[in-house]
């Protein structure tokens, strides 16, 4: 038996020894003699590739960086935004989701800031959307008593719902501090009945089928008061963010303020008799004449007054926030105006009977009874304290972020390179000069050095140069450490037979250091800087959560954190914090990840030391 053992291994010993590498099995190969066949390049990416945390937190880090770099795109920035009645929204798109029971028995919808109310033909009450409108009020705790009872048209406001039943009695909820929901008690129905049930900023308004109309709330705000001489007169108000028009039974409009605003000054040739219809926007105001023709004024930098061309009359209009809905004779439907939520921008429907509006939403209803929406279903990621869209907001922040952390790591690099590479060829006393600079810089206080430096010197530059100036502070004083690392591998690499070889040739001395040795330790180089672009984005979004790096309005993930330092916003508003500081909390740990994997990859006996 052991003679045909020996024979056997013999036999496999002279297989391994002449016979073709295809005849070898994969497992009988030693991977370090695999990894000598290989180009170091190869096995460095093979041995990353290999490592399953670093793979993915490359992967992740790539998906954020193209979220980021490519987003600004599609999410245009305007420093100047701001929208009072969007603001601390709930993340979701629900905000024109309406609720089974309406579908197909729309008697009414009224529009408020982030919520709509509807009415069905049964009497039935429903409300959807970003119903919290304050920390403390939530429009769907519905006033006690209110079971039971049928309603017919319903009005929303900002932070307010105004409801009114089939027995004529009208019921508020929602914010009372201005009392926009403490009923006038000077309305008198003397067998009469509501015909128009409006609510605005912080007021409600009231119109009888006698001409009689009564407010409650804010009046001096609104600028809004029913005038004696038109009680009794009157058929529709209307009311923008600070006014209020009416119209008249002989077809007349008309201001109801005493000061000046966007829409006082009421057009010629809309006192003639001439207006049907008559609806606002925020700033403006617009007239449907009965010839079809509509005619716009007041503050008009939203187009509201660029009126589609259409073949067929308009028989009746509605206002949103900044746009204009109309619909046509022929059961068609326009809008025009700002469409920054494509409230403006109709679906192809036919046959539509009427559309409520308001804020950014449109509700079409045609004569079958279905409902079709278009404008604003809400924001992924909610909005900020100034009705910002916060996921426009970390876009274009994490593009800031990502953009500092990497001009500051390519400062860093680029000096650190130079110092710690001439230090470490040349020695002596270039390298004790060199050194004894790097331990001044590198025993500064780094934080509060740029926290000083920046608000000293950053207050009298223009934003630019403001935030070139943290890019290179946060460069110039973070080479340090990637300086030693660069100048303990040249004292290796300068003993090397390749530089003594180079010597003899007669080759500068800083064409060595640059051309030849550099490059035979750039894969500590590589990893370092890896690791440092992670700390560069976290120094700066402290320098911008501390007030100290990019001045808002600009958004970085640092200064988006800078309004979230209360209870109020920790508790109520959370999306505020938790989508910035995730997105950066986890860049940063893909970006270690990657380095950590890098370092594996160059070096693998790193983990056995």
């Amino acid at each position: 038996m052991s003679e045909k053992n020996n024979k056997k291994k013999h036999a496999s010993l002279l297989a391994r020894l002449f016979m073709p590498r295809n005849g070898i099995e994969e497992k009988d190969i030693d991977i370090f003699k695999e990894e000598q066949m290989q180009s170091p390049g190869r096995t460095v990416i093979k041995n990353f590739i290999s490592n399953k945390l670093s793979m993915t937190g490359l992967i992740v880090f790539v998906c954020i960086f193209l979220f980021v770099i490519i987003g600004p795109i599609f999410f245009v920035q305007d420093l100047s935004y701001e929208e009072s009645t969007q603001i601390n929204l709930a993340p979701g798109l629900d905000m024109m989701d309406i609720p089974k029971g309406l579908q197909g028995k729309v008697e009414d919808i009224a529009i408020g800031s982030s919520f709509s109310v509807g009415v069905s033909k049964t009497g039935g009450l429903y409300i959807w959307g970003k119903t919290q409108v304050l920390p403390t009020i939530n429009l769907k705790d519905l006033p006690k008593g209110i079971k039971g009872k049928k309603f017919v048209k319903v009005a929303a406001g900002i932070d307010h719902v105004v409801a009114l039943t089939d027995q004529n009695e009208l019921i508020a909820w929602g914010n009372k501090r201005l009392k926009q929901i403490d009923i006038n008690p000077d309305i008198k129905f003397d067998g009469g009945k509501i015909v128009q049930l409006i609510a605005g900023y912080q007021i409600t308004g009231v119109v009888m089928d006698n001409g009689n109309a009564y407010l409650f709330g804010n009046t001096s705000l609104n600028d809004a008061k029913i005038r004696r001489k038109y009680q009794g007169e009157i058929t529709k108000l209307a009311f923008t963010s600070d006014a209020l028009i009416a119209l008249t039974k002989a077809g007349d409009v008309v201001y109801m303020g005493s000061n000046d605003s966007s829409v006082s000054k009421i057009p010629e040739g809309l006192k003639d008799g001439s207006v049907k219809d008559i609806a606002t926007s925020g700033f403006t105001a617009a007239a449907l004449k009965n010839d079809g023709s509509v005619v716009v004024w007041g503050n008009l930098k939203n187009n509201e007054d660029k009126i589609p061309e259409t073949k067929s009359k308009v028989v009746s209009i509605q206002g949103g926030r900044y746009h204009y809905t109309a619909v046509l004779e022929d059961g068609s439907v326009i809008a025009w105006g700002k469409n920054n939520f494509g409230q403006a921008s109709v679906p192809s429907i036919k046959g539509v009977k009427k559309v409520f509006s308001g804020a950014y939403q449109n509700y079409a209803i045609t004569k079958d009874g279905k409902v079709t929406t278009f404008g604003l279903k809400g924001y992924l990621l909610g909005t900020d304290e100034l009705g910002r869209d916060l996921l426009n907001r970390i876009v274009n922040g994490g593009r800031m972020t990502m953009t500092m952390g990497a001009v500051s790591v390519v400062i860093s690099v680029f000096i650190g390179v130079i110092i710690g590479g001439v230090s470490g060829f040349f020695g002596g006393t270039v390298d004790i000069l060199l050194q004894r600079l790097t331990e001044m810089v590198s025993s500064i206080p780094f934080l509060p050095f740029a926290m000083i430096l920046s608000s000293i010197v950053g207050g009298k530059l223009p934003e630019g140069a403001r935030i070139f100036m943290i890019m290179v502070i946060l460069g110039v004083l973070s080479w340090t450490g990637l300086a030693r690392l660069v100048r303990a591998q040249v004292l290796a690499e300068r003993e090397q037979e390749f530089v003594t070889a180079a010597r003899a040739m007669g080759i500068k001395e800083l064409t060595i250091v640059f051309k030849h040795i550099i490059p035979n330790v750039i894969s500590v180089i590589i990893v370092t800087a890896t690791l440092d672009f992670a700390t560069c984005m976290l120094t700066e979004s402290s320098l911008s959560f501390l007030g100290f790096g990019v001045a808002l309005p600009r958004p970085t993930w640092g200064n988006m954190l800078n309004g979230c330092i209360n209870s109020v916003v920790i508790k109520s508003f959370w999306w505020r914090w938790v989508f910035p500081s995730i997105l950066l909390g986890v860049c940063c740990i893909c970006i270690n990840l990657v380095g950590d994997g890098l370092r594996d990859a160059i070096d693998p006996k790193s983990n056995e030391r």
